[in-house]
């Protein structure tokens, strides 16, 4: 019985998703040959990038299996509120608001928010840890810009200074919603809408509230949400603050800091406490870009290279982690059962396994977010009110609130 040729993945990006995958393929493959891809060099101290990232609860369980979740910086969710701005409802017995609890779950956490820098740092250092142990199959390709593409026979040739060729790609670049309109794609491989909307990001302090209460509050203008994050130096409760308003008539831009501060005061529900001061806010541009299709070829799309969300759910890095998990698994069972028959890998079929079981998560929230983001643009009469019912009516139904507790946590199984 013959033994089949080891794959050769080309790894196109060292995010999250990508460091993940990378991860995840030198564990489970451990006949693969992995380049990993990055046009950023590797010396460069990506620790301290102070970009929040929300993590659920699935995803934190795979970075603790990945050895690469520090305990201690990130700060657990506990409780998650999510209600609508008065005025809303007429009723008065039906409070416009969803409650969710790490308790009524019977978990100890429902997610973590972390800056960036201290989700991918240790991410890297395993990767590095573990391209140390296997050399001579693992290959860092830090400050290596993948300048293009192409597909070849059986497989895919990178050009990155040098053409290489590789059994798959995977581009795990991704980027905010400006970043990946910018990037070329074929008519119709593409959904893609412009939300006209601006998310204001920046870090706020709190006095009173509730350590590992995360909020986010459904307002004329668009959703505000806020994180929490850890104490800062002083011992000063923080959040992390994503304020989404129309970019046509933008309320914020004009504001300075004080003002501010004075509108998301009454922008939020009182159980946040008081916002007491603001960071200086920075602002980008929100819309879908979502592929039709992860698999083009021997090109596989993930994390944000395959779906750029609205953050009104704050689930897309969790989607991107998912996609790196399904796609190790298929590329797994697929390099077990050509072992087995003594067959070449079925790197096709591994990849229409993933294109079907990555859909129903995929799509779910896809629409789900595109939805709610547009919901905010439309003037119909009486829809504050629809959709204050709505969450007081899903607060309401237990069985529809738990599916949503573990549509958060875990995705869509």
């Amino acid at each position: 019985m013959s033994t089949p040729s080891p794959l050769h993945l080309a790894i196109v990006g060292a995010g999250p998703a990508g460091l993940a995958l990378a991860l995840l393929a030198a564990r489970h493959l451990p006949d693969a040959q992995v380049s990993l891809f990055d046009a950023r060099p590797a010396e460069r101290d990506v620790s301290a990038d102070p970009r929040t990232l929300a993590l659920s609860l699935g995803s934190v369980h795979l970075l603790q299996r990945l050895g690469a979740w520090e305990e201690g910086r990130a700060q657990p969710i506990t409780e998650v509120h999510v209600s609508q701005q008065p005025p809303t409802l007429a009723w008065q017995a039906l409070v416009p608001q969803v409650r969710l609890t790490a308790a009524d779950q019977g978990v100890a956490m429902l997610g973590a928010v972390l800056p960036y820098g201290a989700l991918v740092a240790p991410l890297q250092r395993r990767w590095e840890a573990e391209v140390a142990q296997a050399p001579q199959r693992l290959h860092t390709r830090f400050g290596t810009p993948v300048a293009a593409l192409k597909d070849v026979p059986g497989g895919v040739e990178i050009d990155a200074g040098v053409a290489d060729t590789f059994d798959l790609a995977i581009v795990a670049e991704g980027g905010v919603f400006a970043d990946r309109m910018a990037v070329a794609a074929a008519p119709g491989q593409r959904l893609a809408h412009d939300y006209r909307q601006t998310a204001w990001v920046g870090t706020v302090t709190l006095q009173g509230g509730r350590p590992g209460l995360a909020v986010e509050r459904f307002t004329r203008h668009g959703p505000a949400a806020l994180l929490p994050l850890g104490p800062d130096a002083e011992g000063r409760q923080r959040a992390a603050l994503v304020w989404c308003v129309p970019a046509d008539d933008d309320p914020v831009k004009d504001l300075d800091d004080a003002q501010r501060l004075a509108v998301l005061n009454t922008v939020f529900p009182a159980e946040v406490g008081r916002l007491a001061a603001i960071s200086p806010l920075k602002h980008f541009a929100l819309g879908l870009a979502a592929e039709r299709t992860l698999v083009r070829g021997r090109q596989i799309r993930i994390g944000n290279a395959a779906q750029t969300l609205h953050p009104v759910a704050g689930q897309g890095l969790n989607l991107g982690l998912r996609d790196a998990y399904a796609l190790a698994g298929a590329l797994r069972q697929a390099s077990e059962a050509a072992r087995l028959a003594g067959q070449p890998i079925d790197v096709d079929g591994a990849l229409r396994k993933v294109e079907w079981q990555r859909a129903p998560d995929r799509w779910a929230m896809i629409a789900a977010t595109d939805f709610l983001a547009r919901s905010f643009t439309w003037t119909w009469p009486g829809l504050a009110a629809a959709r204050g019912l709505g969450l007081a009516v899903l607060d309401r139904i237990g069985p529809a609130k738990k599916a949503l507790a573990r549509q958060m946590m875990f995705g869509r199984r």
